[in-house]
């Protein structure tokens, strides 16, 4: 039995190597009819992350048109001093805590500022 698993390994091995020459050949002779070229770029090309613009169209300005929720919160408290969050979000038919984020950015900026649980233009 050992013999005929030797024999079979044997010869495996030698249909193996056979099939390696050919390849070897097959890939030889391919790269002789396209001259060693590659698929994809070629060497040294720039990529495309360096040739192409991402994101915004040309001649797209940049910011946001109208106006934001930001300057609709701001126009509020500058007609209704002391307008608390709430108030500001039943108003414009938005959640409160998105206000939560917005209102210390205009305090940030110098347009509000805090009174007790509302708030004044600064």
């Amino acid at each position: 039995m050992a013999e005929f698993v030797d024999s079979a390994v044997k010869n495996i091995d030698a249909r193996v190597a056979q099939l390696k020459d050919e390849l070897a050949k097959l890939e030889a002779a391919r790269a002789a009819l396209v001259g060693g070229r590659r698929r994809g770029r070629p060497p040294g090309s720039t990529s495309s992350k360096t040739t192409r613009r991402r994101g915004r169209r040309p001649g797209r300005p940049r910011g946001r048109r109208g106006a934001t929720r930001a300057t609709q919160a701001l126009e509020l408290v500058r007609s209704r001093p002391g307008i608390t969050i709430p108030e500001i979000a039943t108003e414009l038919k938005i959640e409160p805590n998105y206000l939560y984020r917005v209102m210390p950015k205009l305090v940030n900026d110098g347009s509000v500022k805090r009174d007790g649980q509302g708030w004044k233009p600064a």
